[in-house]
């Protein structure tokens, strides 16, 4: 099945529901990837993300070219077999962790040069050895290896962000041949990284130039680093408004729920972030009716469900007492089902909101579910 996007439902306000067609299964949209940087979603099985309807997994190259390596990966028959995932998978490119982890880099025009935090060996990523370690691992998205600011960014240095980016991603598409490579006996695509930091003229020229290029895919890099929300959503709205209808629009590292809701208001399909297993492990669960903190001393003798609008495996078997207390007495058990909540959560929160897209009253269950979130967090 060749990689193929299709719009089915959008709303005049802006939200879409689609889907996303790959060798390795269907993915409806708006999607949330959960994150497995290492090659491995934290706390969570490949069965559990099955069993809680994960559709897509985003991986990490930067990191898993560093260890244990994408020859090693792709020794084992590929990052799906390498991980034991049947579905499809999304590639990371790096660009992030170089910009999170600039003091151990160097970036010019022929790539990044960085020694890895984990043995200080020095390591130089070229676009085209980026897309080469990519095609070896084998996942069905992979992405061009961009360069991400911080803010605030002045614009000079956003400007040349945006040069470089579009340097590199021309020079990736010459070395590599294109944007679609059939290997393996399944096909794997390209997307390009729009950037431009908080301004509106740099990001409509990183579009244009990486919509010249035709990618299969556009991602929204960039934001969440810093800036307002205000200029995130702004943004976030500016771009997509400019990136081809027809094409999935992907956008990067952004996470909290209600950030995602006005993300998909404003014409975006696909979103991954660490937000709801980074939290789930320091014992910070989303639920309909916003952020529990299971530390509180308030839960003690709650037994009651976790979530009483959640039918997830822990909220139908476990209380929020016993979930304070696997914390606190620091049992595994805590973090790995207060994961997996939050991931049906963002998922099941997705899914509501494909409904509610093709049914034609998104704007509608927006108002509901914010009434909910924001009634009594605690």
């Amino acid at each position: 099945m060749p990689f193929r996007f299709t719009v089915q439902k959008e709303d005049p306000s802006g939200p879409r529901a689609g889907r996303l067609e790959t060798d390795h299964g269907v993915v409806e949209t708006p999607v949330f990837m959960p994150v497995g940087t290492q090659g491995s979603v934290k706390a969570m099985s490949p069965r559990d993300l099955e069993e809680i309807g994960a559709g897509i997994i985003l991986v990490n190259m930067y990191h898993l070219y560093l260890r244990p390596g994408h020859r090693i990966i792709g020794e084992a028959g590929g990052i799906h077999s390498f991980i034991s995932w049947n579905g499809p998978v999304l590639t990371d490119s790096g660009g992030y962790q170089v910009f999170s982890l600039a003091d151990l880099s160097l970036v010019s025009d022929g790539g990044v040069e960085f020694k890895s935090h984990l043995d200080g060996s020095r390591h130089m990523l070229s676009p085209g050895k980026v897309l080469d370690v990519q095609l070896e691992m084998g996942p069905d998205i992979m992405m061009v290896l961009d360069q991400c600011t911080s803010y605030p960014c002045d614009r000079p240095s956003a400007g040349e962000a945006v040069r470089r980016t579009t340097l590199w991603a021309r020079e990736t598409i010459s070395e590599g041949g294109g944007v679609r490579f059939d290997r393996g006996g399944y096909e794997r695509v390209l997307f390009g990284i729009v950037q431009g930091s908080v301004y509106p003229e740099l990001r409509r020229r990183s579009v244009e130039e990486l919509v010249s290029l035709d990618f299969p895919g556009y991602a929204i890099g960039g934001l969440s680093v810093g800036e307002p929300k205000r200029d995130t959503l702004e943004m976030i709205r500016y771009t997509a408004g400019l990136l081809p209808r027809e094409k999935p629009r992907y956008l990067m590292g952004v996470g909290f729920p209600e950030d995602i809701i006005e993300a998909v208001s404003r014409g975006v399909d696909m979103f991954d972030c660490v937000m709801p297993t980074r939290n789930a492990r320091n014992g910070t669960v989303f639920t309909s009716r916003g952020r529990v903190n299971l530390r509180n001393a308030a839960h003690a003798r709650d037994f009651g469900p976790l979530d009483p609008g959640c039918d997830c495996d822990v909220c139908r078997n476990y209380s929020r007492a016993y979930l304070r207390h696997l914390f606190m007495a620091g049992e595994i058990l805590g973090p790995r089902l207060a994961t997996y909540h939050c991931l049906y959560f963002y998922l099941h929160m997705l899914d509501e909101m494909r409904q509610v897209i093709r049914n034609g009253c998104f704007l509608e269950w927006k108002e509901r579910f914010y009434r909910r979130y924001r009634a009594n967090e605690g």
